[in-house]
């Protein structure tokens, strides 16, 4: 399969830190840790009483700290992701991840002191052109303002995430990567036996599907365990922060309200029988049967096209369909072939899936991928690469304000499919 494949790129994360032992990650450690004192010296309990000038150039020192710790955290969570089994990444990630959580602790008090501003003050400070930059970062911030906490109690909250949430996403991140899946006379990863259910051969999906199936469950325990955890803990921030509903933080942190996300999702829940529930009779019908097995849920049609798709023609196939609707488009998406912004190949222990990690605006985005092969990795390379070129379009807006909702990013990254398929 590697040879059909042909040269499949890695990550170069030289272009972050030379090394998890190296001197330039340490002194970046170090210089976080003495501007974040430094800063918190100079600002906190101060912030109402700055002008508009001073306030700007206060936002601006947080914005190129936020940068150089966005660029440890974002080495150390791409360094994780391409051996999450790998017990010494297992020990160097959540280390780096609890001096950034000390870090950050000094620097809580700002966004909380920035909230306590009143409107009107804030709008007369925004007429400074050094604050008014941050005008749409200020409004995203201040959308939070009803739900904050005392100061003590968000420190606390900030300090006890890597050993709370953050901890049990890590367990359940390294509970998959760690799975093997048993399949005729070969063991497999998840990116793997997921890839035998779209195979031709329905036998093969059945077989798939059972083994699949049987791992996932010798494991229920730990997932119950992390899925219960993990529901709890939100419901009581949930319930501290007053949030009317679940769903609530999330739809504020995307910028978008309630009702609309309940129009959306009830509208889509109306059209499953004229498309979902019609696509899988079609579907039953095209295969001869009256009711579908559930590993046939992913089966590929008749005609579908089941040859092996080198890395170089999905390349080509990606970066010409960008190129057909703007040249600038795949000029931007041409950065990241032959750069070591690209991990492609499915390795044991690898993270599963595919993402695009935007890291920081000093630096560069890096996607990953479980490159197989099928038309479908086609379409994840389309998307992710999506991804890829709004994040680099956005890093001119600056640490603060180059991330985007998940409304507006995933537009992108489908519309990278779009132009493809």
């Amino acid at each position: 399969m590697t040879a059909m494949l042909g040269e499949l790129p890695t990550w170069k994360l030289e272009d972050l830190y030379s090394s998890p032992t190296g001197t330039d990650l340490d002194a970046d450690l170090k210089r976080a840790t003495a501007d974040a004192e430094a800063f918190a010296k100079d600002y906190e309990g101060k912030i109402a009483s700055l002008d508009g000038k001073a306030l700007g150039a206060a936002v601006a020192r947080f914005e190129k700290l936020s940068d150089l710790m966005g660029r440890i955290g974002s080495y150390a969570s791409l360094y994780y992701a391409q051996n999450m089994a790998d017990p010494e990444r297992g020990r160097f990630s959540p280390n780096v991840s609890e001096a950034l959580t000390a870090i950050g602790t000094k620097l809580v008090f700002f966004r909380l002191e920035l909230n306590k501003l009143e409107d009107a003050d804030l709008s007369a400070k925004q007429k400074d052109p050094a604050l008014a930059k941050y005008a749409p970062w200020l409004r995203d911030l201040r959308v939070w303002r009803p739900h904050q906490l005392s100061d003590e109690m968000e420190k606390a909250l900030h300090e006890k995430h890597v050993v709370g949430r953050a901890a049990w996403s890590r367990l359940f991140d390294e509970t998959i990567a760690r799975l093997r899946y048993p399949f005729r006379n070969e063991v497999l990863t998840e990116p793997q036996i997921l890839d035998k259910l779209s195979n031709k051969d329905a036998d093969v999906r059945k077989d798939a599907a059972k083994s699949f199936g049987k791992v996932q469950g010798d494991n229920i325990a730990i997932f119950s365990l992390v899925t219960n955890t993990l529901a709890k803990d939100k419901e009581i921030e949930d319930r501290w922060r007053k949030y009317p509903r679940p769903q609530s933080a999330m739809n504020l942190g995307n910028v978008v309200e309630d009702e609309v996300v309940d129009a959306l999702a009830a509208s889509v829940k109306a059209a499953y029988p004229r498309l979902a529930h019609r696509y899988y009779r079609l579907k039953a019908k095209w295969f001869g049967v009256d009711k579908m097995p559930y590993w046939d849920r992913n089966a590929p049609l008749p005609e579908h096209d089941d040859r092996v798709i080198p890395w170089a023609e999905a390349e080509k196939i990606v970066l010409d369909a960008y190129r057909a609707f703007s040249p600038d488009l795949a000029d931007v998406g041409q950065k990241f072939f032959g750069t070591g912004w690209i991990d492609a190949p499915a390795r044991p222990g690898k993270s599963p899936g595919a993402f695009a990690h935007p890291t920081v605006p000093s630096a560069h985005p890096y996607l990953l991928l479980n490159y197989q092969g099928k038309v479908r990795d086609v379409m994840t390379l389309a998307h992710e690469l999506g991804h890829g070129v709004h994040q680099v379009l956005a890093a001119r807006q600056g640490a603060l304000m180059a991330d985007t909702p998940l409304t507006l990013a995933e537009t992108a990254s489908v519309f990278g499919e779009m132009l493809t398929f």
